[in-house]
């Protein structure tokens, strides 16, 4: 081996020593124009969010562990406003929502925390994470300089503070708080709220240093954060930002590795050479602390999502999926970046860069510190074209959209666009145990149940009703037809014409579904025009208005509404009836939701009716069934493919709000992702004309081993006996190495150095615990083409591969295969460039 692979190799190990050992308690921290300064050391971070209500605390140790494995120094958390203040003074801090203990398993795993106070986050939660019941006291106006929302959040920012402190949490008391943020995304609406913005911002920053908790307060996206408080970026890409002090550090506090989901859209996906990209950029040009937006985005249980229709699902394709499983390659292929960029470390931090440009788009900086450590990075912006640059006398392949990263500044220990790590294929197989269930059935009546909460000519706003104690909220009234009307005689249908503010409504004529209609994850707002059924005599109208989430973002967002504006219904004799102003009876939420009838101690407040065939395409009805816990330990998905639109509960724990609604098959899914330039949202979505989510995450740790009680309310009407639980197993692994891609892996490169001879690369494979490789699906060492389940042989193959690769993976958790003559063909066609790709089955 190489003596510059060897230093190499020693660095690594070094790094992961430091790694695996833990951080010390915090202690002092400041910061200047490069890094924090923890006990007067500058640090180079990486962070990773994970929102502790997105999962449970049964996840939560793992979830960090994997965080930890993968390069993560800090973990970085919103606090959930609405989730801890149920109504004023009433405090929760229990089960998912269990703050303390979430920090103090950070500790224990010896990282670091960033906590983002807020106390409003957006984060695609429900109304912003700000309590609904704020916007209803007198005088509030949230996000501006109001007397109320100022008493209450400062209120709530103490509350968080005094409960940390308390703890012994912050840094400055020996704990793992490093960094603490005041507001949130504030500068970019800040104007908008006139002359109550600065003055508001300004207060806040006061506010949270007046805490006094010894570790530093951040702003992302303010603009003009005064000193002592940090202004920090949130952005697809955060190379180019600048603090607005020459003494403060560059700090990223959101990339987003992903996108969230709205129902009825695509399903985001934001290529790992991208994010390591990006990434690479950030500390190319002086980023000293960075965070993942999401690292683990994890669950929207119950009625937490935002929006609105934002999904159940808060993956966000991010390094750890909503499981807790690490998604491979993105979480590998970010773990050896953070390697790389760690050798940097102090070349960076205590070295100043020098800016080398090597063509029109192409560039190096340079980092040398005062010990003569040096660092560089070159990177390539052109979005089409592989480059070779000349770097110090030596010429480097650069590939377009990339960064190379030369920790002794001459050595490539990392490249952004060549991806080493293994792809993970990961399915959802049902549990055949928990098929077959046997329900038991309740059905809503359509309309008003009860009495009626009120009667008033003409509509409310929904959200100013229900207070958003339900998502639901019944708007009935009836008309008399004359039997003299044309209609009826020529058996015609006259229109009914409904306008609603938003987010989606069941229209029932008589006790029988009509029509459903929603609006979109860009327009809330909908109309509709629907033929409906009208009998001489008297006539109910009872529509069902339903809310899929608040808003969760914008200036003013807490004035948005939704329900209804218009009713009409054209082809009558005179003309269209309008409606909009007739009287109108009013009932919040379900008859179910009232009695809490899926929780276990509700589950006797109505009479459920057994039935071996329940009712298909049924709406408004309940059901309810007893169950086992699915075999195994993998993580469990509620299948509900085959239901309309409703919530779904599991011994009275949430699961969330299902809707199997299908994006068009007129968006655009590109048939491969072309990783380079610059990232948006839908550039490379998948699913087109499929479910936005099909399965819907139910933690382990709410299972019994047996008489778990299953309870769906379906609003528009399903196939029950076709609900299934499946498993999220890993089912294989593929990988994909080239000779001209050096391995930095420690592990591959002290396999490879049993050989005789050089191997420029090697292939790394690992299968799940207590699972082994039981087959080997596809290996070709030569010139393969493809991706991960579909790779095929290029004109020029080795005939040994198979064998070769059975030989050495076979009925074994991992393997590395080198790419040397001892293992291939190497001679094989001469003056090429030769790969080896593999996909191995796990069992």
């Amino acid at each position: 081996m190489a003596m510059v692979e060897r230093k190499l190799c020693f660095l690594f190990s070094f790094f992961s020593f430091l790694l695996l050992s833990g951080f010390s308690s915090a202690g002092n921290v400041t910061y200047d124009r490069r890094s924090l300064i923890i006990n007067g050391q500058r640090k180079l971070l990486m962070s990773a969010s994970i929102h502790y209500p997105r999962s449970v605390p049964g996840m939560w140790p793992g979830l960090v562990a994997t965080a930890k494995e993968g390069g993560i120094d800090v973990i970085e958390t919103y606090v959930f406003w609405n989730g801890h203040e149920l109504s004023p003074g009433n405090y929760y801090f229990d089960g998912r929502f269990d703050l303390v203990k979430f920090v103090k398993i950070v500790q224990e795993a010896g990282l670091y925390l960033i906590l983002r106070i807020g106390p409003f986050v957006a984060a695609e939660w429900n109304f912003g994470g700000v309590p609904v019941w704020l916007h209803y006291v007198p005088g509030t106006v949230f996000r501006t300089d109001n007397e109320p929302w100022k008493i209450h959040m400062k209120n709530f920012t103490t509350l968080i503070v005094s409960m940390m402190k308390q703890e012994k949490m912050f840094a400055s008391q020996g704990g793992p708080i490093i960094l603490a943020q005041a507001k949130n995304e504030y500068g970019d609406i800040e104007r908008v709220y006139g002359e109550g913005g600065k003055p508001y911002a300004m207060w806040a920053a006061q506010m949270a240093v007046s805490q006094d908790i010894g570790v530093p307060w951040i702003m992302c996206q303010q603009y003009d954060a005064p000193d002592p408080v940090i202004n920090t970026c949130n952005s697809f890409y955060c190379d180019q930002f600048t603090p607005n002090s020459v003494n403060k550090p560059k700090i990223w506090t959101e990339n987003w590795p992903g996108w969230f989901k709205t129902f009825g859209s695509r399903d985001p996906h934001r290529p790992p050479e991208d994010v390591a990209f990006a990434v690479a950029r950030f500390f190319q040009k002086g980023g000293s602390v960075h965070n993942y937006y999401m690292y683990h985005g994890g669950t929207n249980f119950g009625r937490t999502a935002g929006g609105p229709f934002i999904t159940t699902s808060y993956d966000y394709d991010a390094p750890i999926d909503e499981y807790g499983l690490a998604r491979l390659p993105k979480w590998g292929h970010l773990k050896e970046l953070h390697k790389a960029i760690k050798l940097c470390e102090h070349a960076l931090l205590y070295g100043e860069s020098t800016l080398v440009s090597l063509g029109p788009l192409q560039e190096a900086n340079i980092y040398r510190d005062p010990s003569g450590a040096c660092a560089a990075f070159i990177a390539n912006m052109d979005e089409e074209n592989d480059k070779i640059l000349k770097f110090q006398n030596i010429s480097y392949h650069v590939p377009a959209w990339s960064v190379s990263i030369l920790p002794d500044c001459k050595n490539v220990a990392f490249n952004t666009a060549k991806v080493g790590s293994q792809t993970a294929i990961v399915k959802m197989v049902p549990d055949k145990d928990g098929a077959n269930l046997q329900w038991d059935v309740f059905m809503e009546k359509a309309g008003i149940w009860g009495e009626a909460d009120f009667v008033k000519d003409g509509f409310v706003d929904h959200i100013n009703t229900t207070k958003d104690s339900t998502d639901y909220l019944w708007y009935t009234t009836s008309l008399y037809v004359d039997e003299n009307e044309e209609f009826l005689s020529k058996g015609s249908r006259p229109i009914l014409i409904v306008d609603s503010k938003g987010h989606a409504l069941h229209a029932f004529v008589n006790g029988e579904l009509q029509v459903t209609a929603s609006g979109t994850g860009l327009d809330s707002t909908f109309k509709f025009e629907s033929p409906i059924p009208l009998k001489a005599g008297k006539n109910e109208i009872a529509l069902l208005s339903m809310t899929v989430g608040l808003q969760n973002a914008g200036p003013f967002y807490e004035w948005v509404g939704a329900g209804l504006t218009s009713v009409k219904i054209a082809g009558f004799n005179n003309g269209t009836l309008d409606l909009s102003s007739s009287r109108w009876i009013y009932k919040i939420g379900l008859e179910g939701e009232h009695l809490n009838i899926f929780k276990p101690n509700g589950l006797n407040n109505v009479k459920w009716v057994s039935t071996s065939k329940p009712p298909s395409n049924q709406p408004l009805t309940w059901y309810k069934a007893v169950l086992d816990a699915p075999s195994g330990n993998e993580p469990v998905g509620l299948d509900m493919i085959h239901m309309g639109k409703g919530q779904a509960w599991l011994n009275g724990e949430p699961i969330g709000r299902y809707w199997p609604r299908s994006s068009s098959i007129h968006d655009e899914c590109p048939p491969k992702c072309n990783y380079r330039g610059k990232f948006m949202p839908n550039k490379c979505s998948r699913g087109c004309g499929e479910p936005t989510q099909r399965w819907y995450h139910v933690p382990r740790s709410w299972f019994r081993p047996s008489g778990n009680i299953l309870v769906i309310f379906e609003e528009k009407g399903g196939e029950p006996t076709k609900i299934s639980f499946s498993r999220r197993l890993a089912k294989g692994a593929c990988g994909l190495v080239s000779e001209d891609y050096p391995s930095i892996n420690v592990e591959s490169w002290d396999n490879i150095s049993k050989f005789n001879g050089e191997a420029k690369a090697a292939l790394q494979l690992t299968c799940p615990e207590n699972t082994v490789i039981s087959s080997i699906r596809f290996a070709s060492f030569g010139t393969p083409s493809g991706t991960c389940g579909s790779y095929q042989k290029g004109k020029c193959h080795d005939p040994n591969s198979i064998s070769m690769v059975n030989k050495v993976c076979l009925n074994k958790k991992g393997c590395t295969i080198a790419l040397s003559k001892q293992n291939f063909n190497t001679d094989l066609c001469p003056g090429m460039s030769k790969a080896l790709a593999v996909e191995a089955a796990c069992g």
